[in-house]
């Protein structure tokens, strides 16, 4: 059995807050494909609103390396989950892939972000729009009560690049099997044909009208409310495009349909 040095708690110590941070431990690690994974963890006293996103933590070469990752779990369940791709050149993700059931990892106790329920207004159809990794946010609200008894419809698009990134397949079928007449999942592929996606970005099937065709429902300044959450270039064009069609963004003291969150 491995035993911790003397040197190694004064280290630790030293460079993580423990009034601010929590030890956590890996209760299993998912790799969906060669870049993308699911982390699970155990730890206490991290507290957070579905939407919201955590920090993780780990000491690398002396160094208290943390980012920040949505969480994908609701509120109410005992393991937290982050899902996340690994960034070759980045010194943290590809040390968070590595992780196995038992490890350690550093969590911060309190989460931050904006992009919650509590933050929009309800109307008939809130619609989720996400790239890559940025689906986690919408799941772990989806997962609550909350969004089922304000909203009529509830829109969920997931833009990624090739067919082998729809993850979390299962819970969305459990979600269609709940929800059936509330529940509408839109899966776009941009880099290559794919049965039962749209072909193509978010922006693009709005202008063209395929969004529309898919759901059946049509984005409108009065009757939806839009969450946006991926990479910038994708949050910055499907803005641009909402405001022409008569929607503004969401302010605390200008309330507006539309609500974002960048993903670096």
């Amino acid at each position: 059995m491995a035993t911790i040095s003397t040197l190694e708690i004064e280290n630790t110590e030293s460079l993580v807050d423990t009034s601010k941070w929590v030890e956590g431990q890996v209760i299993a690690n998912h790799h969906w494909t060669r870049w993308l994974y699911s982390l699970q963890v155990e730890a206490t006293e991290v507290t957070f609103e579905a939407g919201q996103f955590g920090r993780l933590g780990l000491i690398i070469n002396g160094e208290f390396v943390t980012r920040s990752y949505s969480f994908v779990n609701p509120p109410n369940k005992p393991h937290l989950e982050f899902y996340s791709i690994i960034v070759s050149e980045g010194s943290l993700s590809p040390r968070l892939a590595e992780l196995k059931s038992g490890d350690k990892v550093w969590l911060f106790r309190k989460a931050a972000g904006f992009l919650v329920l509590s933050q929009i207004q309800t109307t008939d159809t809130l619609w989720m729009l996400s790239t890559g990794t940025a689906i986690g946010p919408f799941l772990s609200i989806l997962q609550t009560q909350e969004p089922w008894q304000r909203y009529s419809k509830i829109v969920l698009a997931h833009s990624v690049r090739t067919s082998e990134e729809l993850v979390y397949q299962d819970l969305i079928q459990i979600l269609y099997k709940q929800y059936p007449d509330q529940f509408i999942m839109v899966p776009l592929v941009s880099r290559e044909e794919c049965e039962g996606a749209i072909y193509g970005r978010i922006t693009t099937s709005i202008t063209d009208g395929r969004m529309a065709q898919y759901t059946g429902l049509t984005i409108d300044e009065k009757l939806s409310q839009v969450m946006i959450c991926g990479n910038p270039d994708m949050v910055r064009d499907t803005t641009a495009l909402l405001k022409e069609k008569g929607l503004t963004e969401n302010r605390r003291r200008h309330p507006g349909q539309i609500s974002v969150e960048k993903y670096w």
